[in-house]
């Protein structure tokens, strides 16, 4: 064997073995679970509300692929000190929800703690908020921890940019039955910041990379583009929503219709801003619908209550 030829394949060894030593800590924390798993609430932070008040915000870490947990509010779900029901999920989306819902909290609050606990699948989990100043959250803050700066976007067209607006036309409040399916319009008015585009996926060599990456906890390579997703906030039973949307948790398979996925591709934009969806429930009751709207790097939300019978 030439000289070359040995330099060449241990200069090959070195870098396959360098990989790999890369690679490792991601297969670890690969695992993955369908269901039966517990729910990990999240405190992301608070910001300041212009009328003196503060606005704490959570998220949650749903350790289920696939199961979609339902805890009322009671004694598995509830906040202190003061009232139980602060207008958190009782449905649990899969996977990573970030910045899922806010609690408005008094001018006076001071160093308290406000706490959410969680109790799924027979494992208690808790969330500690306060106004501590390094849970200070702002807009750059929120584009970082959603994706969008870490797809390359950290550009003076980030820092302009604002969240959506969403609008949800029609009744706030409506009813319908068992296999009947309701309209819902909903008006999104975006800057068209950040412009729609691949983030960390442009080369056919970083696609392919993400394509061979297994399932994973970070958020990578966000595609920026603007969608609007429709799903159950609160409610027992399954509601199928037509056209599918896109989903709003961070899910990185390739198959997945997720801006997570690498082969994820934003939807077209109806001219007037209306999405139109039909929402339909298989089982009778009370439920929350939420909808958020999400330009890559910021959000905004709304909700429908709709009241199912027989």
């Amino acid at each position: 064997m030439s000289n070359s030829s040995y330099t060449n394949g241990r200069a090959w060894f070195v870098r396959a073995m360098a990989l790999l030593v890369l690679l490792t800590p991601a297969l670890v924390n690969a695992q993955t679970y369908r269901k039966g798993q517990h729910v990990e609430p999240a405190y992301e932070g608070w910001r300041p509300n212009p009328d003196g008040t503060f606005s704490f915000m959570f998220g949650y870490m749903n350790e289920n692929w696939e199961e979609e947990p339902n805890v009322p509010v009671g004694e598995n779900n509830f906040f202190a000190p003061g009232d139980a029901d602060r207008g958190q999920p009782t449905h649990f989306l899969p996977r990573r929800n970030r910045f899922n819902f806010e609690v408005v909290v008094p001018a006076d609050w001071g160093d308290r703690e406000l706490v959410w606990t969680l109790n799924v699948n027979g494992v208690e989990r808790k969330a500690y908020a306060t106004l501590r100043q390094d849970y200070l959250v702002d807009n750059m803050v929120i584009a970082s921890e959603t994706g969008s700066l870490g797809a390359g976007t950290s550009s003076p067209e980030s820092r302009a940019n604002v969240p959506p607006v969403v609008t949800v036309q029609g009744d706030r409040v409506r009813s319908t039955r068992v296999g009947e399916p309701i309209t819902i319009e909903t008006h999104v008015w975006d800057d068209g910041l950040p412009e729609a585009r691949r983030g960390s996926t442009n080369t056919e060599d970083e696609l392919k990379s993400r394509m061979l990456r297994p399932p994973s906890r970070v958020t990578v390579g966000k595609v920026n583009g603007l969608f609007l997703s429709w799903n159950i906030y609160r409610g027992e039973g399954n509601v199928t929503f037509d056209p599918p949307l896109p989903k709003p948790w961070e899910d990185t398979r390739t198959s997945a219709n997720s801006p997570w996925s690498a082969l994820w591709l934003p939807p077209e934009v109806p001219e007037d801003g209306v999405y139109r969806v039909e929402a339909t429930f298989d089982e009778p009751g009370t439920y929350v619908l939420w909808a958020r709207a999400d330009d890559g790097g910021l959000y905004h939300d709304g909700y429908v209550t709709v009241h199912v019978s027989e």
